[in-house]
C-alpha cells in the first residue's frame, strides 16, 4: 500500500478510536451523574469552540458575536456553578485527554507494526554505516556503544499510577482490532465502559506524597517491563541485524544499560537519606533477582540436553559438582530428575544462588564464595561455562540464541536492576570537608600529608596545625568503619563536636589555592578525622559516600559508577567531592594498589559555568591526582549539562547554544589530555527543559562529541508516554542506538566545512546575544515575580503531590531574575504552561532570528536550517512550543487574574510572540505553525476543543481560591484542572 494511503487509513483508525472512547466516557458520565453533566459539558465545550472560531474569524462565529461575548458566556456559566458541580466538569473534560492519549500511543504503535521493515531507523543507520565507513567501522561503533536513559523522579508526572495502568489496559484493548457491529466489538466495547467507569471512580489525586522509595518503586515497575518485554528481542534483532554485515554483539556486553537517580540524589532533596539510599538499593535488587531468575527458567526449560544423548565439557561438570556440593540444601528431587542433565542442574544452581544472593543482602551478610553472588561478573561466569560446554557439543545454534539472549539481559540488568548515579551540590561538600579539617585541627588527628603535597598546602590554611604541620604530620589514623557499624554512625555530644565557624578559613580560601590543598589531601595515607567527630549535617554528607561504598560491596562494581558535583564553577568544586569520597574509602591512589572505585563528573547549569567548562575540565586534568583518578576509571571522564537551570537563566536559545558550543570546547579538551568523554544530558520534557526528540537531539551535537557513550535523563510524564507499551519503548530505545551509531561512526568530522561552519556559528551568535538580551529584560523586570504568580496557578504545585521533591529549591540557585532566587525550573516551566505562555521555550527567539535578519543573514539563515542538524532540531522543538502556546486563552488569565498595572508585561510577552512566529513562519516558508507536520497540527487543533474549558476553569477556580478562605473542595477542582491541562498538553514541566 502507498505511504499516503496507508497513513489516511491509520488517520481514520485514530479518529475512530478517539469517537470511540469519547462515546463510551459520555455513556459513563450519563451513569454516573445522569444526563445534565453530559450536556454541561456539551455546552461548554461548544462555547469554547465557538469563541475560538470568532479569534480566527471562521465558522459561523464570524455572525454577531465576537470573541469576547462568547468568552463572557463561558465566565459567566462557570461562575454560577458550585464546587461539585465546577469539579465534575473539569475532571470530564481531563478523563477525555486521558483516554484521547491513550488512543493515540495506540495510533503510533498500528504506524510501527504497518511500517515496511526496511524504514527502521536501526536497520537503515547500520547499513549506511556498512555502506558508508565498512563493516569494521561498524564494529568499532558498536564495540563502543554504551546508551545509559537515566530515570529521574523530578516531579513532572501529573498522572497516579492506579491511572496509568488503567490507561495501559484501554490501551491493550484498542490495540487489538475488531470489526465494527462484530460480537468481538461488544465485547471489546463493554470491558472499555467497564474501566473507564472506574477510573471514573477512582481518585485522580495523591492525597499523600510520595517518598523517593515510592518513586524508585514506581520506577523499577517501568525497568521491569522494558527489560523482560522489550530488550531481549531487540537486543536479539541487534545481533541478527549487525551479523548480516559480519558484525557481532557481545553476548555479554550492554551496549544499552540504564541508570537513575531515585535515591542518589540529594541535591534539594531532603527526604533522600541514607537509610532511604539502603532501602532503594535492596529494593532494586530484589527486582533485578526475580527478572533474572525468569529468564533462567526460561534457560531450564529450554536446556534439556542429556548426558545420555550428548556430552557435557568437563569444566561444566566440575562447576556443577561444586555448587551442589555448596548447596546441600537444593531439593533432592531436582538432583534425581536432572542427574543426566547438566545444564539444567548448574541452571537450578545459578537460580538458587541469585536468591541466596538477595536473601544475604537484605540481611546485609558478607558474601559467601559458591553459595551466592558478589558481582555480575560472577553470574556471567556461570553462564560462559553453560556457553562454551554447548558450542562444545554442536548445540551453538541455542548457544547463540535463546543462551545469548539471557546472557544479554544478565549483564544490561545484573545486581543491581539500574546503575545509581549520586548527585548532590558542591556548597555541601566544602562544609563537610571544611568540618573535617577543623575537626582535625582541633582533636590533633594528624593528616599525614606527603612531602609533595606540603609546600602547596602550607600556605593554604593559616589553622594551627595546617596542613604538612608537625601536628599533621605526625602519623595516620585507622581506616574509616564500615558503613553501619557503630564508629561509622555514631555522633559526638554536642560538647565534642567542633562548630562550623573553625572551618571559616578553608572556605574563604579562593579557588587556586583550595584546589591545591584538596588535590594534597589525596595523598594522605589515613582519614582526616574520624566521621564521629563531625556534627549530625555534616556527618551525614560524607555518610552518602560511606553508603556507596557499602553499596559496592553487597552489589558489585556495575552498582554506582558516578558522583555527580551541581553548582560547580571550578576545579575545587569537583575535588572537593573527590576527597570525600577518600575518607569512605572510595579512592586511594597512595596504597601498593590504587584503585578509584567510582568516577565524578561536574554539572554545568549555570550561562557562566557552561562558558567556564573547558577550563574546569582543563583544571582537572591538569591535576596529577585527579588525572589518576580517570586513568583509573578507564581514562573515562563524564560531564552533565543541566539543560532547565541554564534555560531558566538565560532563555532557550543561548541556553542550547552555550550547551553546544561547550561540547566543542570540552571535546578538544580532552583530546588534548588523552580521555575520552561521555556526556549526560539533563534534559526535562518540555522544550523550556532541554526536551523534544532523543533522535534528532543525539545527531544535533558537534561532530566528535560522541564515541559510543552518551547518558540522557529520562522524566517524569516522559517515562510513561515512552516506555507504558512495549513497542513504543522498543521504538524510543531503536531510534537512541540508531542515533548514538550514527553519530559515533559517521560524524567524527564535521559534515560542513570549517568556512560554514564560521558562518554558522556568527550567525548563531547574533541570535543568541540578541534573544538573550530580549529574555534578560523579561525576566529581570521588577514587575515579573508578582506577574508570575497572578498570571499562572504556580503556588499550586506544591499542593499537587507530584514527588518527593520540594516545589521550591532550600535555598538560592541559578535565577531567572530577582525575586526568583529558590524557584526550581521544574516551577518555573509548570506554571507557563498551565497558562498557556510557555514562555521558556520560545521567548526571544524571535528578536534573535529578527536580528540575524536585520544583519543581513537571512539566505544565510536558510542555508542553515537546510544543512545544519543542530539549527533545524532548534528551530523544529520552538515552532512546537509555539503551536501549543495560546495567548487567546492566556489572556483570559491575565484579565481576570492579573492587577491592571501588571498587565504591560502580557503585552511585551504578546509581541514577542507574534514577532516570533513571524520569524520562524518566514524561516520554514509555512502559512501557518506546523504546517509541515499536519498531523501533530491536527491534533493540536482538535485538543483544543477540550483543552480550553479546562483553562477557563482553572481560571475561574483561582478566582475563587484566591477571594475566599482555603477550601478542600475548591483546591481539589483546581489540582483536577492542572491535571488536565498536563494531560492535554502532554507534559507540566
Amino acid at each position: 500500500m502507498p505511504h499516503a494511503a496507508r497513513d489516511r487509513d491509520l488517520d481514520a483508525s485514530l479518529r475512530a478510536d478517539v469517537r470511540r472512547v469519547s462515546t463510551l466516557l459520555g455513556e459513563s458520565l450519563v451513569r454516573q451523574h445522569g444526563p445534565d453533566l453530559l450536556d454541561l459539558v456539551e455546552q461548554v465545550r461548544l462555547l469554547t469552540k465557538e469563541s475560538k472560531e470568532a479569534a480566527r474569524g471562521e465558522g459561523e462565529a464570524t455572525g454577531p458575536w465576537t470573541a469576547r461575548d462568547v468568552i463572557d458566556q463561558v465566565r459567566e456559566l462557570l461562575a454560577g456553578l458550585g464546587v461539585d458541580e465546577a469539579t465534575d466538569l473539569a475532571r470530564a473534560f481531563a478523563f477525555y485527554f486521558h483516554l484521547a492519549n491513550a488512543a493515540e500511543q495506540v495510533h503510533r504503535v498500528r504506524q510501527l507494526r504497518v511500517r515496511p521493515e526496511e524504514d527502521g531507523q536501526l536497520l537503515r543507520t547500520v547499513a549506511q554505516i556498512a555502506d558508508e565507513a565498512g563493516p569494521e567501522a561498524l564494529q568499532r561503533a558498536v564495540n563502543q556503544l554504551d546508551v545509559r536513559p537515566v530515570f529521574t523522579a523530578h516531579p513532572t508526572e501529573a498522572s497516579r499510577r492506579t491511572v496509568l495502568d488503567k490507561l495501559r489496559a484501554i490501551s491493550d484493548l484498542l490495540s487489538t482490532t475488531t470489526a465494527e457491529g462484530s460480537t468481538a466489538r461488544r465485547r471489546q466495547d463493554r470491558r472499555l465502559a467497564e474501566i473507564i467507569d472506574q477510573m471514573w471512580q477512582t481518585d485522580e489525586l495523591r492525597h499523600v506524597r510520595p517518598s523517593p522509595v515510592d518513586e524508585a518503586r514506581n520506577a523499577a515497575y517501568y525497568l521491569g517491563n522494558i527489560l523482560t518485554n522489550t530488550m531481549p528481542e531487540l537486543m536479539g534483532d541487534l545481533a541478527e541485524l549487525l551479523s548480516e554485515h559480519g558484525v557481532t554483539l557481545p553476548d555479554d556486553g550492554a551496549p544499552l544499560r540504564f541508570g537513575s537517580w531515585i535515591g542518589g540524589d540529594r541535591d534539594g532533596n531532603p527526604h533522600v537519606t541514607v537509610d532511604v539510599t539502603h532501602e532503594v538499593f535492596q529494593l532494586q535488587n530484589q527486582h533485578a533477582v526475580r527478572i533474572n531468575i525468569g529468564f533462567v527458567d526460561t534457560l531450564i526449560a529450554v536446556l534439556s540436553n542429556s548426558t545420555t544423548i550428548v556430552a557435557a565439557t568437563d569444566e561444566l561438570l566440575d562447576s556443577v559438582a561444586e555448587d551442589l556440593a555448596n548447596l546441600p540444601g537444593l531439593d533432592p528431587r531436582v538432583r534425581e530428575l536432572n542427574a543426566n542433565e547438566p545444564y539444567r542442574l548448574k541452571l537450578t544452581c545459578i537460580k538458587a544462588k541469585l536468591l541466596n544472593t538477595s536473601a544475604r543482602i537484605q540481611r546485609r551478610l558478607p558474601h559467601e564464595p559458591g553459595r551466592d553472588y558478589s558481582s555480575t561478573a560472577e553470574v556471567l561466569a556461570d553462564l560462559a561455562l553453560i556457553e562454551q560446554s554447548l558450542r562444545a557439543h554442536t548445540a551453538w545454534l541455542v548457544a547463540d540464541g535463546s543462551l545469548a539472549a539471557v546472557r544479554r539481559a544478565v549483564s544490561t540488568i545484573g545486581l543491581h536492576l539500574a546503575t545509581l548515579d549520586f548527585r548532590d551540590n558542591a556548597g555541601r561538600h566544602h562544609k563537610a570537608v571544611a568540618a573535617l579539617l577543623a575537626a582535625r585541627d582541633a582533636e590533633g588527628v594528624p593528616a599525614g600529608v606527603p612531602a609533595g603535597g606540603q609546600a602547596a598546602a602550607a600556605g593554604a590554611l593559616a589553622s594551627p596545625a595546617s596542613v604538612g604541620s608537625p601536628a599533621a604530620t605526625a602519623g595516620a589514623v585507622p581506616s574509616p568503619a564500615l558503613v553501619g557499624s557503630p564508629a561509622a554512625t555514631a555522633v559526638a555530644p554536642a560538647a565534642a563536636s567542633v562548630d562550623d565557624a573553625a572551618s571559616e578559613n578553608y572556605l574563604e580560601l579562593a579557588a587556586g589555592p583550595r584546589q591545591q590543598l584538596l588535590s594534597s589531601l589525596l595523598l594522605s595515607p589515613g582519614p582526616l578525622a574520624p566521621p564521629s567527630s563531625l556534627k549530625k549535617k555534616r556527618a551525614r554528607t560524607l555518610e552518602v559516600f560511606q553508603a556507596i561504598a557499602d553499596a559496592l560491596r553487597l552489589y558489585g562494581p556495575d552498582a554506582v559508577e558516578t558522583y555527580i558535583v551541581s553548582r560547580v564553577r571550578g576545579a575545587d568544586d569537583v575535588l572537593a567531592a573527590v576527597v570525600l569520597a577518600r575518607e569512605a574509602g572510595l579512592l586511594d591512589l597512595g596504597g601498593a594498589t590504587p584503585e578509584a572505585l567510582i568516577g565524578f563528573a561536574p554539572l554545568l547549569e549555570s550561562v557562566e559555568a557552561l562558558r567556564s567548562g573547558g577550563q574546569i575540565l582543563d583544571d582537572l586534568l591538569s591535576d596529577p591526582q585527579y588525572r589518576r583518578i580517570v586513568r583509573l576509571r578507564g581514562d573515562l571522564q563524564e560531564v552533565m549539562f543541566g539543560y532547565s537551570d541554564s534555560n531558566m537563566e538565560a532563555g532557550v536559545a543561548t541556553s542550547q547554544w552555550e550547551i553546544h558550543k561547550a561540547q566543542l570546547v570540552l571535546r578538544d579538551v580532552a583530546a588534548r589530555h588523552g580521555v575520552r568523554l561521555r556526556f549526560f544530558h539533563g534534559r526535562g520534557g518540555s522544550v523550556g527543559r532541554g526536551g523534544g526528540p532523543t533522535y534528532d537531539a543525539i545527531l544535533a551535537q558537534p561532530n566528535g562529541a560522541l564515541a559510543g557513550e552518551i547518558k540522557f535523563t529520562e522524566q517524569g510524564e516522559v517515562i510513561s508516554d515512552k516506555y507504558t507499551l512495549p513497542e513504543l519503548a522498543r521504538e524510543n530505545l531503536e531510534l537512541a542506538l540508531a542515533a548514538v551509531l550514527q553519530a559515533s561512526a559517521l560524524h567524527q568530522e564535521p559534515r560542513t566545512s570549517e568556512a560554514e561552519r564560521g558562518r554558522y556559528h556568527a550567525a548563531m551568535e547574533e541570535i543568541s546575544g540578541a534573544a538573550y538580551a530580549r529574555y534578560r529584560s523579561l525576566v529581570e523586570h521588577p514587575d515579573l515575580p508578582e506577574y508570575f504568580r497572578a498570571s499562572t496557578p504556580v503556588e499550586q504545585l506544591s499542593a499537587v503531590k507530584f514527588g518527593s521533591r520540594p516545589a521550591d529549591r532550600p535555598e538560592a540557585g541559578p535565577a531567572a531574575g530577582p525575586g526568583f532566587g529558590k524557584l526550581r525550573a521544574i516551577t518555573w516551566v509548570f506554571g507557563w504552561t498551565q497558562s498557556r505562555q510557555i514562555v521558556p521555550g520560545w521567548y526571544g527567539v524571535g528578536s534573535g532570528l529578527r536580528a540575524a535578519r536585520a544583519a543581513g543573514l537571512q539566505p544565510l539563515l536558510r542555508e542553515m536550517i537546510s544543512n545544519w542538524h543542530y539549527f533545524q532540531s532548534f528551530i523544529s522543538n520552538v515552532e512546537m512550543t509555539l503551536a501549543k502556546t495560546d495567548l487567546e486563552i492566556a489572556a483570559h488569565y491575565v484579565a481576570m487574574l492579573v492587577p491592571a498595572e501588571l498587565r504591560h508585561l502580557f503585552d511585551d510577552i504578546r509581541t514577542e510572540y507574534e514577532l516570533t512566529v513571524a520569524e520562524i513562519r518566514m524561516l520554514t516558508g509555512e502559512n501557518q505553525l506546523l504546517d509541515n507536520q499536519p498531523v501533530l497540527q491536527r491534533s493540536l487543533d482538535v485538543r483544543d476543543q477540550y483543552l480550553d474549558p479546562i483553562s477557563y476553569m482553572q481560571v475561574e477556580l483561582l478566582r475563587r481560591i484566591r477571594a475566599s478562605e482555603p477550601d478542600e473542595a475548591l483546591q481539589r477542582a483546581m489540582l483536577i484542572t492542572v491535571n488536565g491541562i498536563a494531560a492535554g498538553l502532554r507534559n507540566t514541566g
